[in-house]
């Protein structure tokens, strides 16, 4: 695809990087326009955005390492040189939740709250990032014979092979995360508890990424159970049961209060 957008000098704008940019700006707009009503400012946002970058960082990196430890076990010098390449989504996921907890309540906002706002914010991120996987080829399906097929044919990409065709999982997941922007959209206005939008997030995402991920050609990811589902897919199984459980409970406190 379009791992480099265009280039003016020495200054060479990635296609990757473009579209976490536009991701980022409208997320940050979007909690901005959100979080104002609590008394917030543009500076608390861009220090709960670092916050989330430091996170995002440290858990993708984390669980991208974790997926072959004996691999940096035996040659540690691996560890400063993958550094720039593989994250894990999950991984990213799962530390962020706890750091926004702690920022919410520092900044006393009713986390259930604030997560509503921040699943739609990092879903705009997370989609506008698939794009640009698309862009940079990584994240790049198995070989295709059918017609819904994407041929990368720019050396620079990551995808591979190159010049054959391969299922469009990129697309396809961003097309998921769209969709459940979508549909967390249409449940703002009529939730029936604080949480709603972020567990359903949680839910879209896991299924889909649990059947999308089958096609998938970058095998590194790792596996469990004997190769029976990647390292994803079992986190994706734990990641929709939580939050359905949470959903089902969240639920059934809020028409317990309603009720009396």
């Amino acid at each position: 695809m379009y791992p480099e957008i265009f280039s003016l000098g020495p200054f060479t704008v990635q296609g990757y990087g473009l579209m976490i940019f536009i991701g980022v700006m409208l997320g940050y707009a979007y909690m901005l326009a959100n979080l104002k009503h609590h008394g917030l400012k543009s500076d608390d946002v861009s220090e709960m955005f670092l916050w989330c970058f430091a996170s995002v960082i440290v858990g993708g990196k984390l669980f991208f390492w974790l997926e072959d430890p004996g691999a940096y076990v035996r040659e540690p010098e691996k560890l400063f040189k993958s550094f720039g390449n593989g994250f894990v989504f999950y991984g990213s996921f799962l530390v962020t939740v706890p750091v926004l907890v702690f920022w919410f309540k520092k900044k006393k906002i009713d986390p259930w709250v604030g997560f509503d706002y921040a699943g739609i914010a990092g879903a705009l991120v997370h989609a506008f990032g698939k794009l640009g996987c698309l862009l940079a080829g990584c994240c790049h399906g198995k070989v295709s014979e059918g017609a819904n097929a994407i041929v990368f044919t720019n050396p620079n990409c990551h995808a591979s092979p190159l010049n054959t065709p391969l299922y469009p999982t990129q697309l396809w997941d961003a097309i998921l995360l769209f969709t459940a922007i979508g549909i967390m959209g249409l449940m703002k206005r009529k939730k029936w508890f604080d949480g709603q939008l972020f567990l359903t997030y949680g839910l879209v995402y896991a299924i889909g990424r649990f059947f999308t991920e089958k096609y998938r050609g970058d095998e590194e990811r790792g596996f469990v159970l004997n190769g029976l589902l990647s390292h994803s897919q079992a986190i994706a199984i734990a990641v929709f049961s939580v939050c359905l459980l949470i959903f089902i409970w969240r639920y059934n406190t809020t028409r317990k209060t309603h009720a009396v």
